[in-house]
């Protein structure tokens, strides 16, 4: 694991539940175009493309990413999860991402809003909030307490959760930028593409049907 403490920015900002995620940041973890992403160390970059991606896997990352295997972990207000957080909707989609990425904060209205449209769909989101564990697994209790925030602030409804020791059995144990987002099946399935950066609710919208529909065949 190599999240690193970082100096927090300010979260509680004023009017941050209408502001709209912020576009043009590339990350550095590929040469992949993204859109609102943050590296490790806290720094966004600009790119003359400003296109939103799909991350690439290598042959090694795609054999660790069929299933998020069995774990057990709690989310940050402290209730208990397991795998089988999964398996009461169709599709879930996963966001990847820490309290000091600004695209990361700015984009969690746009998904609670994407949560609410989407559950009659079958289709649910559940956040992972890496900071919140330091390098030795232990709790890193200044990013719990700002995790708790961001929840209350942009009034999240779905689950925020703790990386479990397995990190999904090695699924997201590796990242260095931030946030990402994967989707998984009702099995416990990682299924379709990685999406790498943040985006607005029409974009999400767009992706999670066609995730949808590629689920069921349709496409």
């Amino acid at each position: 694991m190599k999240i690193r403490n970082q100096k927090w920015i300010a979260i509680m900002t004023a009017g941050i539940l209408g502001i709209s995620v912020l576009g043009g940041c590339a990350a550095q973890k590929s040469a992949s175009k993204s859109n609102g992403t943050q590296t490790e160390s806290g720094e966004t970059q600009k790119e003359e493309d400003a296109t939103q991606s799909k991350a690439p896997s290598s042959d090694t990352a795609q054999s660790k990413q069929e299933s998020v295997g069995a774990f057990e972990t709690k989310d940050v207000e402290g209730n208990a999860y397991t795998e089988k957080i999964f398996e009461d909707a169709e599709l879930t989609m996963v966001n990847v991402f820490t309290t000091w990425c600004t695209p990361c904060v700015e984009e969690l209205p746009e998904l609670q809003k994407l949560s609410e449209e989407m559950a009659d769909k079958g289709v649910k989101v559940v956040g992972i909030v890496m900071d919140t564990v330091d390098e030795d697994g232990s709790i890193y209790e200044e990013a719990l307490e700002k995790a708790k925030m961001l929840k209350d602030s942009a009034n999240i409804t779905y689950p925020l959760l703790i990386p479990d020791s397995g990190y999904l059995n090695g699924r997201i144990e590796q990242l260095d930028s931030f946030p990402e987002t994967f989707f998984v099946d009702k099995n416990g399935t990682i299924v379709g593409e990685t999406y790498v950066g943040s985006r607005g609710l029409d974009d999400w919208r767009s992706v999670v049907e066609e995730e949808l529909a590629n689920l069921k065949g349709e496409n």
